[in-house]
């Protein structure tokens, strides 16, 4: 994805809101906004922010599983199925 092909002018999205909200919705890419020729905002469609919120959130448990691990808070898998088998029957 290039970044460079998808900056505008705050003064852009001012006067074509609706195309801009459009074309982000149809082309799945990010949209950098300027404002005085620095990049101030990144805009991206619903359905995009929703899967980069569900990576983050997936990223995020497998750090934390490897957390575990690394402080070896881990249990072989033998003893966790014997231990769940237990609960199921009692």
């Amino acid at each position: 994805m290039r970044y460079s092909t998808q900056v505008k002018p705050i003064s852009y999205l001012k006067a074509n809101a609706a195309d801009v909200l459009q074309e982000i919705t149809e082309c799945r890419e990010p949209m950098v906004i300027t404002q005085n020729g620095e990049a101030r905002a990144v805009l991206q469609d619903v359905a995009s922010y929703e899967q980069t919120q569900e990576t983050l959130a997936l990223l995020k448990l497998l750090a934390l599983g490897q957390q575990d691990v690394d402080a070896g808070r881990v249990k072989p898998v033998a003893e966790v199925v014997a231990r769940l088998r237990a609960k199921r029957s009692a």
